[in-house]
């Protein structure tokens, strides 16, 4: 069953192209919100699987509702972040406030379909390449070093081949483990990291410097 998607964007003929774009590629759009303030009132109307978020919103921006998502709700929708610029600040705080991934607006609807469709199953990375850019430069350690030092040498180990993209399916058969242990290490790497999803946690990861930009450049 393709999931449902809740479009938020301040400007209504965006909205109209992705609604557009989406229908065309066989997914029900359900609801959308003009602002950011208007997001959580929307997708407890809605109940979406998926929340197209603009971060740029002139009122609260798509950063501080993807946050209200995830303290409000015990099962928040997926978040896909929409942007301009692949090397936005913007785009890296909204996956660090807990957004499953992100998209160029100029993306053709195949693309935009499967990352809705990507986000929505959350057991890979969506652009793990896109994600990598978007923190080369930024140095290592910082707030999260300390609870990636909690991570066990498996788990750290399962974390480096999430962030290359790697599903749940294809890290079991690299590491020749079950796929119940690849998950069990998975939700062990979310609590320990405090991430909400791959995304999330691929990003900490870097930040704490468990993954290096130039370790996975070759994959």
């Amino acid at each position: 069953m393709s999931p449902t998607v809740l479009l938020a964007d301040d400007e209504p003929l965006v909205r109209a192209g992705l609604r557009a774009l989406l229908e065309q590629q066989g997914l029900t759009v359900v609801g959308e919100a003009a602002d950011g303030a208007e997001v959580l009132p929307a997708v407890r109307r809605t109940a979406p699987g998926v929340v197209l978020m603009d971060v740029r919103m002139p009122g609260m921006d798509g950063i501080e509702a993807t946050r209200q998502l995830l303290s409000a709700l015990a099962e928040p929708p997926k978040v896909l972040v929409v942007t301009t610029f692949d090397n936005d600040d913007y785009v890296h705080e909204a996956l660090l406030a807990g957004a499953s991934g992100f998209i160029l607006k100029r993306a053709r609807k195949e693309e935009l379909a499967h990352a809705v469709r990507t986000v929505a199953a959350g057991e890979s990375l969506l652009f793990p390449e896109a994600i990598r850019r978007l923190v080369s430069g930024r140095p290592p350690g910082g707030a999260h070093a300390r609870a990636a030092k909690t991570l066990t040498r498996r788990e750290a180990e399962v974390l480096r081949l999430i962030a290359t993209g790697l599903s749940n399916q294809d890290i079991a058969a690299a590491l020749v483990i079950s796929l119940e242990t690849v998950k069990t290490h998975v939700g062990n790497i979310f609590g320990k990291l405090g991430a909400a999803n791959r995304s999330q946690a691929v990003v900490i990861a870097y930040e704490a410097g468990v993954v290096r930009p130039g370790h996975l450049a070759g994959q």
